[in-house]
């Protein structure tokens, strides 16, 4: 029983749903996050994602069994391996589905509606456009991003559409930065090697990945610093007009959310090094939770973000 629960637990991969707290950015810079009606929707739709993500997982998995088999880490997952049957990977993931999309339909029909363009968009994935160059790189990126809107539609709260553009371009460097190092790890392999693993990754080449990740990494940068110096915070204020002196420049205190910007500099330069010098990063997620100083470096930015949203305001 241990055992079972234990390969299921690798086949639907929780560690995959830190993915989902994107679906409170929305509520979190709408200064919406200790609104206790609008917070409810939105863990309700973070627990959507998990289940949707989940059951995405395992239909890759059944899709990919074979080619699972040949990649160097892959052929340890639960299905490639033989660890778990076919039929108990379908259920699972059908039960997840319903669920999900269940509680989705509870939220609002808005959010359920975007709920199935998630299911469908990566079941297409799972199926076909995984293997298509270039489109598979933008269904991974778009994964992200219906991840922030889903958060919109179940808060109601809109984003800016600086954050917007950050959420696009990030999402787009995650999803280069995941198949670059797809490609180092099978980089002896040959051609036709390649293909047999993922169709698409023998038509990359890692200089065109290298410039792809040096554009949105720029394009990162670029949004969020926008974003920082036009957004106005808002939220629960509380005046620091005592401690802040009066020759203090007003942009100062007006534009505190531009202090993030270290932050996430740092995280995009130890990003990249993790890719290039580690050959890390086809999970983004694994990076994030192994890397100290990236992970230290993500807690720092929530928590400057908060209280300058929060209290400096």
């Amino acid at each position: 029983m241990k055992k079972l629960a234990y390969r299921t637990l690798k086949l639907v991969r929780p560690r995959q749903w830190i993915k989902n707290f994107a679906v409170f950015a929305a509520a979190v810079f709408g200064g919406e996050l200790f609104n206790g009606a609008i917070i409810s929707d939105v863990l309700a739709a973070f627990i959507v994602f998990c289940g949707l993500s989940s059951a995405i997982y395992i239909i890759n998995d059944i899709f990919d069994r074979e080619k699972d088999r040949l990649h160097p880490f892959k052929k340890f997952r639960p299905l490639a391996h033989g660890d778990l049957s076919l039929l108990y990977a379908i259920i699972l993931a059908l039960l997840f589905i319903i669920f999900s999309l269940w509680l989705s339909f509870t939220i609002n029909p808005a959010f359920f509606l975007l709920s199935v363009i998630y299911v469908f968009l990566q079941f297409a994935y799972s199926v076909v456009l995984k293997n298509i160059a270039i489109i598979d790189i933008l269904v991974i990126a778009a994964g992200y991003i219906l991840r922030v809107y889903g958060g919109e539609f179940a808060s109601g709260v809109h984003i800016s559409v600086w954050l917007l553009l950050t959420t696009i371009a990030i999402s787009l460097f995650l999803a280069i930065g995941k198949r670059r190092s797809e490609l180092t790890l099978i980089s002896q392999y040959s051609d036709t090697q390649k293909a047999a693993v993922r169709k698409s990754l023998s038509h990359y080449s890692e200089r065109l990945l290298d410039v792809y990740a040096s554009i949105f990494a720029t394009s990162t940068f670029i949004s969020y610093t926008l974003f920082t110096f036009l957004e106005n915070p808002v939220g629960f204020k509380i005046s620091l007009s005592i401690l802040l002196p009066d020759f203090l420049p007003v942009f100062l205190q007006r534009k505190w959310l531009m202090i993030t910007i270290i932050p996430v500099v740092y995280g995009l330069m130890r990003y990249l090094q993790d890719i290039y010098e580690k050959h890390e990063g086809e999970s983004p997620d694994k990076v994030l939770l192994s890397d100290k100083p990236l992970l230290a470096t993500v807690v720092i930015w929530i928590i400057l973000v908060t209280t300058i949203i929060y209290i400096i305001g």
